[in-house]
C-alpha cells in the first residue's frame, strides 16, 4: 500500500463535501506531474485530504476504491481521474504550519512542491501525520 496527498480548495469542493457525498471521482486535474501521480494510485492505496488557499490543512483521509480512468471532465487531452471513498476525519487536523516545522515532515512535497495538486507521501510521514491528527 502507498500514501498520498490530494489538495481541494474548500469553495470547489470541501471534506464536509466529500463526507456528504462518501465517494467522489477525483477529477480536473490539470498538470502532468499530478496526473502520473494519479496514475500510480493503486486501489486500496490511503489518501489524506487537504483543504488548500483556505485553512491549509489535512482534516481527513479517503481510500482509493477505483484505478485510474480517462477523466470525463476534460474537454481535450490525456487526463486521468481515480474514485475515492471516504473513510475518516482526522481527530486534529494538521496545519501546513505544523508540517513545515516537524523534522519528520518538512520533506514532504507538500513543503517542496507546494503547487502540485495530487502528490506522494511516505508511509514515515503518513504514519506521522496520522499521530499528529490524533488517529
Amino acid at each position: 500500500m502507498k500514501y498520498w496527498l490530494v489538495k481541494s480548495e474548500p469553495d470547489a469542493y470541501s471534506w464536509q463535501t466529500f463526507v456528504k457525498d462518501g465517494k467522489t471521482a477525483w477529477t480536473g486535474v490539470r498538470n502532468f506531474a499530478a496526473r502520473n501521480n494519479l496514475r500510480a494510485m493503486r486501489k486500496g492505496d490511503t489518501v489524506f485530504y487537504y483543504h488548500s488557499n483556505e485553512g491549509k490543512e489535512i482534516v481527513g483521509t479517503a481510500l482509493v476504491v477505483k484505478e485510474f480512468y480517462p477523466d470525463a471532465t476534460a474537454e481535450e487531452g490525456d487526463w486521468s481521474c481515480v474514485d475515492l471513498k471516504l473513510r475518516v476525519p482526522l481527530k486534529r487536523p494538521v496545519t501546513l504550519q505544523q508540517i513545515k516545522a516537524d523534522a519528520e515532515l518538512k520533506e514532504m512535497a507538500l513543503v517542496k512542491q507546494s503547487r502540485l495538486s495530487v502528490m506522494p507521501v511516505t508511509a514515515a510521514q503518513a504514519g506521522r501525520l496520522l499521530k499528529l491528527g490524533g488517529l
